[in-house]
């Protein structure tokens, strides 16, 4: 038993289709549904884990929020609280990863916490034949955006999964 124990609210936002839902469940249930089915409004996934070397149990409450415009009014109320986040792009929509700036980073720092830390995710990284976004635009991207790192990943293989959303979680505890 841990003798201490933190709760964290993580956002993952982007548009519709990017693979933010997939990258969750990859990384809390090791799984990938090949069938896409659109989140409508929020979904929160949590998922426990303890750092033996902090000798912390780490609730990590993650708000996964629908990219769809519909939903911009109520989205608002779900970045309260939120102490970190993952914006995603989709490696083969350009329009994915300029949505980012012009939308998702303004909604966290208007709505949100304006110091989170966040990360930039290419994802579907497994997709490398329909590219139309290099990893060196996506990292340009990322030091434009002041993003704390920049990855690529792929929620199908997990390529990068696991080490996006833990280089995330030890940015913001240390």
């Amino acid at each position: 038993m841990s003798n201490k124990e933190i709760m964290l609210k993580l956002v993952l936002l982007g548009s519709p289709a990017t693979g933010k839902t997939s990258l969750i469940n990859r990384y809390v249930q090791h799984s990938f549904e090949e069938d896409y089915n659109s989140t409508l409004g929020v979904n929160i996934v949590v998922k426990e884990m303890i750092l033996e070397e902090r000798d912390t149990l780490v609730k990590l409450i993650f708000w996964d929020i629908a990219g769809q415009e519909k939903y911009d009014l109520s989205r608002q109320m779900f970045f309260q609280g939120c102490v970190g986040g993952l914006f995603v792009y989709d490696i083969t929509r350009p329009s994915t990863l300029h949505d980012i700036e012009k939308k998702w980073l303004p909604d966290l720092r208007k709505h949100g916490n304006e110091k989170a830390p966040y990360l930039l995710i290419g994802n579907k990284s497994d997709l490398e034949e329909m590219r139309a976004i290099s990893t060196k635009e996506g990292e340009e991207f990322s030091n434009r955006l002041n993003s704390i790192e920049f990855m690529e990943t792929s929620a199908k293989s997990g390529e990068n999964v696991e080490k996006a959303f833990k280089n995330l979680l030890f940015h913001i505890i240390s």
